[in-house]
């Protein structure tokens, strides 16, 4: 029997490059990882809140607990077996991380209700403006005051300090809706403003951390300053045009094939933080951009598997992974330890400054300003994806990543208990209450508002 003979066929199996699977122990390890992070801030989260804080509070403590600050100094050895220091492991579990902020982003974008920015443009103008300003500048002046020793190697001072002023005045509105919802106050005029402030600073937040992101990856001489400015353009021009086309797209596959809904929510999201990324942008603005130009437009329902998949398995992993990154022994040096403490007042106090400024020059009350700044500190989750992105960009140290990821964590748990103090004081309209009692028709659970107060009865 004479063999097949494949020499013609040799050059071609030649050509051909078959990339290995992961190995066997690198895939367990990641499981693991994923599993033992997963439930550790789960069990924490849902700790914090019965205790009446955010559940960011107990996720990143899970990743605290895990990481060098605690594991990592008390068990070394079960430390480097749990999260061995390798490249390829570490990428994997920042790769699963790094999706789930993106479609975090754009499906806290997708919740962006832009009738206030119409209805009260002025207020929410001059609200917005001030809470943005002073905590950028405050920030910016912050940056030019760190110590050379907690800059990170070859950073230019310019661009870290316009980074700090970016991480100060940013918001978060999954935060801030949620600790309305918790106190009842969504209804609230104050709280319609307030999100929609928010939403001003957000979306002013995340297009200057593409130009900051774009310094530092491109440079800071004008021309770079000018290529990165004219790419945010492009990037803007293309997803205000895509975006009606894409919506009508996703309103179609609903009629014919509502379980594709998400997964064109997911494809969108990755192709717009792909292509911002690409431009030398920071990959959160595409999907935020995604979320406010396509998704706000799709049926809420259609999305919602997805947002709760993403609320209750990748952002849990991302905080938690998070918590991991930061090692709290930093804080024992006297120098950060100060640094850390005037940080966090300078980002208290601006943010809540700018608010009541803004507050004052609509004619709102001295309460409704300081209720104001109370609701709009809460960075939360969005804080803790800029010192992500500074920590890639070469613009935060490890020290000052822990500061900036404290100062999402102390601003979310004081936000709750200062709102709540200034709104006793602000009186409810009648207005007020009718919307609350038609939000009210639509779950049975929320107690109808009767008093002058505002207070559910």
């Amino acid at each position: 029997m004479v063999p097949w003979d494949h020499s013609p066929l040799t050059g071609f199996y030649q050509g051909i490059r078959v990339i290995p699977p992961l190995a066997a122990p690198v895939l367990a390890t990641f499981l693991m990882q994923l599993g033992v992070l997963l439930g550790a801030a789960l069990c924490l989260g849902l700790l914090a809140r019965r205790l009446g804080l955010p559940a960011l509070a107990g996720e990143m403590l899970a990743g605290v607990l895990l990481g060098p600050s605690v594991l990592g100094h008390l068990g070394p050895g079960a430390s480097d077996w749990l999260f061995p220091k390798n490249t390829e492991q570490a990428h994997l579990l920042d790769a699963t991380s790094q999706a789930g902020v993106l479609l975090l982003v754009s499906l806290t974008a997708a919740h962006l209700d832009t009738t206030m920015l119409r209805t009260r443009a002025g207020d929410v103008a001059r609200i917005g403006l001030g809470a943005l300003l002073i905590p950028l500048g405050a920030g910016i002046a912050l940056g030019y005051l760190i110590p050379a020793a907690l800059l990170p190697p070859g950073a230019e001072r310019g661009v870290v300090a316009l980074f700090v002023g970016v991480a100060l005045c940013i918001t978060a509105i999954p935060v801030i809706a949620k600790t309305l919802a918790d106190l009842g106050m969504l209804h609230r005029d104050i709280g319609q403003l307030t999100l929609a402030s928010a939403a001003l600073d957000d979306t002013v937040g995340w297009l200057l951390l593409a130009v900051v992101a774009a310094m530092a990856t491109i440079g800071t001489g004008a021309t770079s300053v000018g290529l990165a400015l004219g790419y945010l353009v492009l990037v803007l021009l293309a997803a205000v045009l895509l975006g009606k086309p894409l919506a009508r797209l996703g309103h179609w596959l609903s009629a014919h094939a509502a379980g594709a809904v998400p997964a064109l929510a997911v494809v969108l999201t990755m192709l717009y933080s792909c292509a911002t990324a690409g431009l030398g942008l920071e990959a959160v603005l595409g999907a935020f951009l995604a979320g406010v130009t396509v998704l706000r437009r799709l049926n809420p329902a259609h999305l919602a598997g997805l947002n709760t998949i993403t609320l209750w398995v990748f952002a849990p992993i991302f905080v938690a992974g998070i918590g991991l990154r930061i090692d709290l022994a930093v804080l024992a040096s006297p120098l950060v330890a100060l640094a850390a403490v005037v940080a966090v007042l300078v980002a208290v106090l601006s943010k809540l400054l700018g608010a009541y400024l803004g507050a004052r020059a609509s004619r709102l009350s001295h309460w409704e300003g300081l209720a104001l700044g109370a609701g709009m500190n809460s960075r939360g989750m969005v804080e803790v994806v800029i010192a992500l992105a500074g920590l890639r960009l070469g613009l935060l140290s490890p020290a000052g990543f822990t500061i900036v990821v404290l100062i999402a964590l102390v601003t979310s748990l004081l936000a709750p208990p200062m709102l709540r103090i200034a709104m006793r004081r602000v009186p409810s309209a009648p207005a007020e209450i009718d919307r609350h009692n038609r939000h009210r028709a639509w779950s049975s659970d929320q107690p109808r508002v009767s008093t002058s107060s505002g207070e559910p009865s």
